[in-house]
């Protein structure tokens, strides 16, 4: 992909993702491999409850699917704890 492609799509999730037994502290996107074309990372630029985060990586989930992983600095960012939901805002796509 050489040029970024602009994105506007919206997604409501809980912070954690069940991921070998355990609770990682990421927001799965529903229907990502079919949105995005490809079961492989992708890199975007997105807003997590109007917070921007640039070039940031959506990873596989291994089952299909893809997370955004929201780091504790980023949790306390938003006042947001594991099992809290957000809103995520893709805006562009970089990968």
């Amino acid at each position: 992909m050489a040029e970024p492609v602009p994105l506007d799509h919206t997604f409501t999730a809980p912070i954690g993702v069940e991921v070998k037994g355990e609770t990682w502290s990421c927001v799965e996107m529903p229907g990502s491999a079919e949105y995005f074309g490809t079961k492989r990372t992708v890199r975007v630029d997105a807003t997590v409850d109007d917070l921007p985060l640039e070039n940031v990586g959506l990873m596989v989930t291994g089952r299909g699917g893809h997370m955004l992983s929201i780091s504790a600095k980023l949790r306390k960012q938003l006042g947001k704890e594991i099992g809290d939901t957000v809103n995520v805002h893709l805006r562009r796509r970089l990968s």
